[in-house]
């Protein structure tokens, strides 16, 4: 298998660690965003948006995280854990995936990129969007059970694990939300799972590679 992503991507992230997580071999192609390269004709004969992740598992191609995490949970998952067979615990597995790809990504995504890369959004409204699915949706479910779903992780977390996490790339605090922090260590504490790195991190370990 191959997966082309970028360190600094949380949507590559979800599926490196579930990679991670399911012991699979495959090669991380780091993909050059700041040169374009997710522009050039072969990687957009691979996805036609230009975006990362990418994953190539034989003849299969695909170029969505959500996607990717079904995928290989589905393949390559025997135990069934990381996407439930259960009807219901299917349909909220779903529910977080569309969060991680709405309200993370309009909430704690912008606040992070426009500190990182520089995205052009209004921070305002993207720290307000983050206050409200922190306080609203996530700190208080978490201060009633470990995991989104159930009583063991899933898909769902690793979705919505990264640009959570990270945030704080964004100069914005995560003080005020224990059960998040406490959710944020449990899913770091997954056996075989890497954690999202810190961006300046990142870019230090890429200007010196």
């Amino acid at each position: 298998m191959k997966l082309y992503g970028h360190p600094i991507s949380g949507n590559a992230h979800r599926a490196e660690a579930l990679l991670g997580i399911l012991g699979q071999d495959f090669e991380n192609i780091v993909v050059n965003l700041p040169a374009g390269e997710h522009k050039h004709p072969e990687f957009l004969a691979m996805n036609p948006l230009g975006q990362v992740p990418v994953l190539v598992d034989g003849d299969v191609v695909l170029r969505d995280s959500s996607a990717i995490l079904i995928y290989l949970a589905r393949k390559y998952d025997a135990t069934n854990q990381w996407l439930p067979t259960d009807a219901l615990a299917q349909a909220k597995v779903q529910e977080w995936l569309s969060v991680a790809v709405n309200e993370i990504a309009r909430g704690p995504f912008t606040v992070r990129a426009i500190k990182v890369i520089g995205m052009k959004a209004d921070l305002a409204e993207a720290q307000s969007r983050t206050d409200a699915l922190f306080s609203q949706l996530f700190e208080p479910h978490l201060a009633a059970q470990d995991w989104l779903v159930g009583d063991q992780p899933t898909i769902a977390d690793l979705a919505c694990y990264g640009y959570i996490a990270r945030v704080t790339d964004g100069d914005y605090s995560l003080d005020a939300y224990p059960a998040i922090n406490a959710w944020l260590a449990r899913v770091e504490a997954i056996d075989g799972f890497t954690p999202l790195g810190k961006a300046a991190d990142v870019f230090a370990a890429l200007k010196s590679a």
